[in-house]
């Protein structure tokens, strides 16, 4: 005779199973969001690298041709959507002509997990809110300051932007001068920036010169 019901022990086998799946699909209620943000904006730091390495810019006919290598820039806007104020966010861009270290939506790159734009499209004084790269309003950060990062002429970085060359090499800018020696922007010492959370924990993220290794350091 056929059996057409469960067992006891069955029925609580598949309780566990079900009670397992659920514990794993369901969301941490333990978020860090200062970690979250360092690990994002290192990430997308190592994608500028990246992309600079795969999209080489030098053409020998540009006299300015350097101004079109990969950068990340972090900023801050004083005037956002809903009321928001000093909201910190970045964008990840390839400068084009006319030169003017600014990104617009044609310029900026795309994250390749969101499809959405890494810049707020045009410079203005807003960006919005829900977009990842705006670390304010997603993961409440308070403060990112760079230090270090000094260049062959001893200046540090101090525009809190980094370009890196077809080599992966990191530089404190990119310059918009007409047969500028931008080589001498090329980073010698570490750089670090520090981003600061809602709780006044502090992160870091170092670069390091030359190869341009990104790590992170964040508190427990």
């Amino acid at each position: 005779m056929k059996r057409l019901a469960f067992t006891m022990m069955e029925l609580i086998f598949v309780l566990i199973v079900i009670g397992i799946l659920s514990v794993l699909a369901m969301p941490s209620f333990n978020r860090d969001p200062l970690a979250e943000a360092t690990e994002q904006l290192a990430n997308h730091i190592r994608y500028t690298q990246h992309l600079a390495m795969l999209d080489d810019r030098f053409d020998p006919v540009n006299p300015q041709w350097y101004s079109e290598m990969w950068s990340i820039f972090i900023r801050q806007v004083h005037d956002v959507n809903n009321g928001g104020d000093k909201e910190w966010y970045y964008e990840v861009f390839s400068d084009r002509f006319p030169y003017n270290g600014d990104s617009t939506l044609a310029e900026e790159a795309t994250d390749p997990l969101t499809g959405e734009t890494l810049g707020n499209g045009s410079f203005n004084n807003t960006v919005d809110d829900n977009k990842i790269i705006n670390l304010t309003r997603k993961y409440g950060i308070q403060n990112i300051v760079f230090t270090g990062g000094m260049d062959n002429k001893n200046s540090p970085v101090t525009t809190r932007r980094i370009t890196f060359d077809n080599l992966g090499r990191p530089y404190r800018s990119a310059s918009w001068a007409v047969n500028d020696n931008w080589r001498d922007f090329l980073i010698q010492t570490n750089l670090t920036i520090t981003l600061t959370g809602h709780d006044n924990r502090q992160a870091v993220i170092t670069v390091i010169p030359e190869t341009g290794y990104v790590s992170t350091y964040i508190p427990g």
